[in-house]
């Protein structure tokens, strides 16, 4: 129980990875804010998976990618528990367009991809840090994606966006020091019911099993996998850490040109 009686709020929390991660920090004796945008029902439901780790959880409805929203939802976790001790910047968003395809996307295509994945982390960043400072110790995540290391993914403007998350991960870890460490994880493939319902079931089977032949660890990723990642950051031995980009994608970042920088 390393992370007993702190609070944490897991951005995008309903379902998929930020459902994975609230229930992880809860197994470590976090309390929880679990946030969604529109999924209420699935929030309920993995809102009772925490609470059946034997910890305290509430929810809290808003769009990150709206400020007044980010404040509210960083004043719930306050109201309830008078403070804030982890971060996970986990909702995000994409839009697909083939990288080849330079009319594929429009400028509002950006902008809107931006507005959720890097404005959005940034927005409840800044709500959350005073709360954090107050604390004296405050530990953000965000989860950002192989793509903005390796210029990969659903879209140029995903990447790009990625690739942004990592640059303010290392700005703020230096600006908020020596009270709030920052850190970024950097998944691959995760398998979740978003490939299956973008996708369909037959070509997520494809995709999984590409991944599991292709990847150096021979494994297609899962929420767990990653959640576990997330985890290290919030606390479990981290503490000597910040401004670091963990890739958790079972090793595919060495199929690309050598990185020299993540």
């Amino acid at each position: 129980m390393t992370l007993k009686d702190k609070v944490s709020i897991v951005t995008g929390s309903a379902t998929g990875l930020g459902a994975a991660v609230a229930i992880k920090l809860a197994e470590r004796g976090s309390r929880v804010v679990i946030n969604y945008t529109k999924s209420e029902k699935e929030a309920k439901e993995t809102l009772e998976m925490v609470k059946s780790k034997g910890v305290d959880a509430i929810l809290a409805q808003g769009d990150v990618g709206e400020d007044a929203d980010c404040r509210r939802i960083a004043q719930t976790a306050v109201d309830k528990w008078g403070r804030i001790d982890v971060l996970v910047n986990n909702a995000g968003t994409t839009q697909f367009a083939n990288h080849a395809d330079l009319e594929a996307l429009t400028a509002e295509d950006f902008f809107c991809i931006y507005k959720v994945n890097v404005v959005g982390a940034y927005q409840m960043i800044r709500a959350c840090a005073p709360h954090m400072k107050k604390v004296g110790k405050g530990s953000v995540v965000n989860v950002s994606s192989i793509a903005g290391v390796t210029g990969v993914g659903s879209s140029v403007a995903y990447a790009a966006s990625k690739g942004a998350l990592n640059t303010m991960t290392l700005s703020l870890a230096r600006s908020l020091a020596p009270e709030i460490r920052v850190n970024a994880v950097c998944p691959g493939f995760i398998g979740t019911r978003w490939f299956s319902d973008r996708f369909g079931e037959m070509q997520y089977e494809k995709i999984r099993k590409q991944q599991e032949a292709t990847t150096p660890l021979a494994r297609a990723g899962t929420p767990e996998d990653i959640a576990v990642s997330v985890v290290f950051f919030a606390g479990e031995g981290s503490d000597h850490i910040t401004g670091e980009t963990l890739m958790t994608d079972a090793g595919m970042h060495l199929g690309f040109a050598p990185l020299k920088a993540r």
